[in-house]
């Protein structure tokens, strides 16, 4: 994209970043309070059947991750306009979701900076190997990160080391600051977990947050993870690397139902967040809609998003993501200038 047509479309766009109190305070009590009152009926209905209270933390999982959208927005000081503020409600509900405000809003700030930047990955992000990096891998290494990439430990273990454990302890450098916000964190969340097992009993208190913790928490990486994880996604090298590009066709445009939509916070314009990480998620779809450059940005629903799943290896010289058997047959061919896979040189960045 020219230089022209980029101040053009901040231009554009720089309408829809503006924060809108009453749009925030209003999504603020539709989110927490449909939240408050499904545990609460999450708590009865355990009177009746645990049936029952199943598809109650189901949909109040929903509200788990509309309200870590909030959170998300407070990080990047974009859900209200004053700071106090957004670090106020972004630590309340950080605590809500278990997830420390500092810790995560620091690493997701590089994330943005390096979203689909060959050579600054690793923080932030979902683990991602080339086909040349995995190819040139020790054995222990090529094991790890095919367990790392199974469906069951992204999405059914993964809830449980990340949220239970990984955001319990500071990042490596980690500055005072954010190091005494995980440690406040930490004994804000010990504190309501312990009081809520004295009010209602540690086996409802389990049998009701269980559900929703581990949904809310395997539905949370699932979008994190398809975003940026599509078949013709973008990567590139620091020296190729544009922020624009990465932004329209390193994020996806994640149509889904006009519900899961609003349940999601319209997080599946995850290529308007990325270009412009100030719009308040209620104005991510209106910046969409008003501004045709981003139409272009890779569509996905529900049924292909499924397909991301086997979408294991970047391979940097068909600008694709492949799975691990497709990497074999690349590896057994002889690439277009003659040359196989197993002799090029692998990039320099890797986990």
């Amino acid at each position: 994209m020219s230089q022209s047509k980029l101040t053009n479309l901040k231009k554009d766009i720089a309408p829809f970043e503006k924060t809108d109190t009453k749009s925030s305070i209003r999504q603020l009590i539709n989110t927490l309070g449909p939240l408050l009152a499904l545990y609460y009926a999450a708590y009865v209905s355990l009177s009746v059947s645990f049936w029952l209270t199943l598809p109650i933390a189901i949909i109040a999982a929903g509200f788990v991750i509309r309200t870590f959208i909030i959170f998300h927005d407070c990080c990047h000081q974009s859900f209200f306009k004053s700071q106090v503020a957004n670090d106020i409600l972004g630590n309340i509900t950080g605590i809500l979701t278990l997830v420390p405000y500092l810790q995560w809003k620091n690493s997701h700030a590089i994330h943005h900076a390096t979203s689909s930047n060959l050579d600054k990955r690793g923080t932030g992000d979902i683990w991602m190997l080339t086909v040349d990096e995995y190819a040139a891998a020790p054995l222990l290494k090529r094991i790890a990160y095919r367990l790392y990439r199974n469906p069951i430990t992204l999405f059914v273990l993964g809830p449980i080391f990340v949220f239970v454990f990984q955001y319990r302890f500071n990042r490596s450098g980690a500055k005072r600051k954010e190091k005494i916000n995980t440690y406040l964190t930490n004994a804000a969340l010990v504190s309501l977990y312990a009081f809520m097992c004295w009010a209602i009993g540690w086996q409802a208190f389990v049998m009701v947050q269980g559900p929703i913790f581990f949904v809310s928490g395997m539905l949370g990486i699932w979008l994190f993870y398809v975003q940026h994880q599509f078949e013709d996604s973008y990567f590139e090298n620091e020296d190729e690397w544009s922020y624009v590009k990465a932004a329209v066709d390193g994020s996806s445009y994640y149509k889904l139902p006009k519900l899961l939509q609003w349940i999601t916070g319209n997080i599946g314009f995850h290529h308007v967040h990325h270009l412009s990480p100030k719009v308040p998620n209620y104005n991510l779809e209106k910046v969409h809609d008003a501004t045709p450059p981003l139409h272009k940005a890779t569509t996905i629903t529900i049924a292909t998003s499924l397909e991301s799943i086997r979408f294991n290896l970047w391979d940097e010289q068909n600008k694709t993501f492949v799975s691990f058997k497709q990497m074999k047959h690349l590896l057994r061919e002889p690439d277009s200038v003659g040359n196989n896979l197993n002799t090029r040189k692998p990039s320099l960045q890797g986990k």
